[in-house]
């Protein structure tokens, strides 16, 4: 099996009009990039999936795919090891940049977990927008961390990379805190650092490796059906109601992009809002 001229793929493509690739292992699926320079990459990095033999895709739905579909993928592993792990004996999952997609994503894989308690932390600005969302048991600013209890076995993700809103979540669950693990940066484009004032070492979290686990166990097609399933009620989730949680903003060229990525860095988009770039 080939590939053929006008044929759709999802997969990472770089901010760029053209692309050289070395297709290989090429199947129904998809094919990978077996150009030499991307083989030190994960093998998530390098595959790109046919949408037509993608069960989650439709054209109508494709700005919904390129927005939320990698950062699901993480969302979904990230709960997978969580629940893989036991929580590490957690009974509180406490969340920071909670309005973050990747984050309530995760909160949203986490629902039916029995007596597990969903924290969201958030600054005040979103705070009305992440209780609206659903799926935290409670939401609380950045300023109003130390009002939570510190009365229950309690796991912190961070989505935010503030070093010093781990420090304060480390300080005041202190020996309550029995996991930490940095799962992305939406506040900072600083190198990770992954150390804490006290408690547990922060963990970074690379959803490949778990990707990689679960292929050996459930082989990928399983996966693919797990990770397809959940996204689709998570687009459910945002777009199911009469004013979306969730506003596709499309905009076309390098300047556009380059707006969007300032204010991103900034702290200037809106949580509601998801931004799709056409070259």
């Amino acid at each position: 099996m080939g590939i053929k001229v006008g044929e759709r793929f999802y997969g990472y493509f770089p901010i760029a009009s053209h692309l050289w690739m070395r297709p290989g292992r090429v199947t129904e699926r998809g094919f990978y990039d077996s150009a030499e320079h991307r083989q030190a990459l994960a093998s998530a990095y390098n595959q790109y999936t046919r949408c037509s033999w993608d069960s989650y895709y439709t054209p109508g739905t494709e700005n919904l795919q390129i927005l939320l579909k990698p950062l699901f993928l993480t969302s979904w592993m990230l709960a997978d090891f969580l629940q893989d792990k036991a929580f590490f004996g957690a009974t509180r999952v406490v969340f920071s940049s909670a309005s973050s997609k990747t984050a309530f994503g995760t909160a949203m894989c986490l629902e039916n977990s029995p007596g597990l308690e969903r924290i969201a932390l958030t600054s005040a600005d979103n705070k009305a927008f992440v209780e609206t969302l659903g799926c935290y048991e409670r939401t609380v600013s950045y300023a109003e961390l130390e009002s939570l209890p510190n009365d229950r076995p309690t796991l912190y993700v961070d989505f935010s990379g503030d070093l010093k809103l781990r420090d304060r979540v480390h300080q005041h669950f202190a020996a309550r805190l029995v996991y930490s693990c940095f799962a992305g940066s939406a506040q900072s484009t600083d190198k990770a650092q992954l150390t804490a004032i006290s408690g547990p070492q922060p963990v970074f979290f690379f959803a490949p490796i778990q990707i990689r686990k679960r292929n050996a166990e459930w082989g990928p097609e399983q996966v693919s059906q797990h990770i397809s399933e959940g996204l689709q009620r998570f687009n459910g989730l945002l777009t199911a109601t009469s004013t979306p949680l969730l506003e596709v903003v499309e905009s076309e060229g390098y300047e556009a992009a380059q707006r969007v990525i300032s204010r991103l860095f900034h702290g200037q988009v809106a949580p509601g809002e998801g931004h799709v770039i056409k070259l």
